[in-house]
């Protein structure tokens, strides 16, 4: 597979290689509604290609009707995630993170657990379904399996590669069109040490390291000037104990961040606009709820939340620098197209 300009090796699990037969497989199912307790959702009901892989909601939406605490993180460039899901430091491949929307019951998600057997023989009715799994695991005799349909899924999410947005173009092939002026006094706010964006979002990812992932605290929430976030949202905290984690989220990539609204872990931010004055103010306040506080005061707030200055067309400068990560591309690409649309 064909990386892009200033994009490092992709490493491969050894025990799940690429094929390009295991590819097309994890493509099917990926937009398969069933795999879903009732057929009604697939993986693509939360990650939507045209939206970069998120699905335009606050907060995503089980099969059962329930709301999850946090937004569905977009996809791109997944396979250079050195842990996945906002928050949990403990998931470092594609294969096990799979496992949780296809059988977590806290949140549920697409609500499998249990029902191993009837989804094996659901797909093992379909006709496509046979032909697919032995050509993607050709060495087993019974390749219609939960164990495979993880490996597929994974290995199509590995192929979700973004690096030819005008941003790209501009940088790598001097390419002006589709890079205003704007665009360009943006990217200088973007990398300058008075705003910090490229502190956290740094990288050819816009995400920070990718060997080891960061989790800052924003200063979304501060509740009773305590510094705590809202109760089972409170980040890398729940997975430590450690009261420094308190609102701990990891750096997600900015590429086709326009693509992703609404914005932070739980959605809670409309636009790029009031992203960008969030880190502005220094952290967000909040006057009124159950969620009233000033994020500005968190005691566990990220030192690089520090605030600036802005005037409003900067800010318009800034969003028009990140719109030029979106890549139309990738989010175009018929690879990564519905298969069952066609026949």
């Amino acid at each position: 597979m064909s990386l892009p300009a200033g994009f490092p090796p992709l490493v491969v699990p050894a025990d799940n290689p690429l094929t390009a037969a295991k590819v097309e497989l994890g493509r099917h199912l990926f937009f398969d509604p069933r795999l879903s307790l009732d057929g009604s959702m697939s993986c693509a009901t939360c990650h939507q290609p045209a939206r970069a892989f998120t699905d335009g909601r606050p907060r995503a939406v089980g099969v059962t009707g329930e709301i999850h605490p946090r937004a569905s993180m977009t996809l791109t460039n997944v396979a250079y995630s050195a842990v996945l899901t906002w928050a949990d430091p403990t998931l470092r491949r594609l294969e096990e993170q799979m496992l949780i929307p296809l059988f977590s019951r806290e949140p549920v998600e697409m609500g499998l657990k249990g029902l191993e057997s009837e989804v094996v023989s659901r797909l093992d009715r379909q006709p496509r379904y046979r032909m697919l799994f032995i050509a993607a695991f050709p060495d087993q005799d019974r390749p219609v399996a939960i164990d495979n349909i993880v490996l597929a899924i994974a290995s199509f999410e590995r192929t979700f590669i973004s690096g030819e947005s005008p941003y790209d173009r501009y940088v790598y092939w001097g390419e002006t069109a589709g890079f205003s002026e704007s665009a360009r006094r943006g990217m200088r706010l973007f990398f300058s040490t008075m705003l910090g964006c490229s502190e956290c979002h740094a990288g050819f990812n816009f995400s920070g390291p990718v060997a080891e992932p960061e989790f800052h605290n924003t200063g979304l929430y501060n509740l009773d000037a305590t510094g705590a976030y809202p109760e089972g949202n409170r980040g890398l905290y729940e997975h430590t104990g450690k009261p420094e984690d308190m609102g701990r989220f990891r750096v997600p990539t900015l590429r086709n961040i326009a693509l992703t609204a609404p914005y932070m872990h739980d959605g809670s931010l409309p636009d790029l606009k009031s992203v960008v004055a969030h880190y502005a103010a220094g952290g967000r306040t909040i006057t009124a709820g159950p969620n009233t506080g000033v994020g500005r005061e968190n005691p566990y707030k990220s030192p690089k939340v520090g605030g600036f200055e802005i005037t409003e067309g900067e800010i318009e400068d800034l969003v028009s620098f990140l719109q030029t990560l979106t890549d139309e591309r990738f989010i175009n690409d018929p690879r990564f197209a519905d298969p069952w649309l066609s026949p």
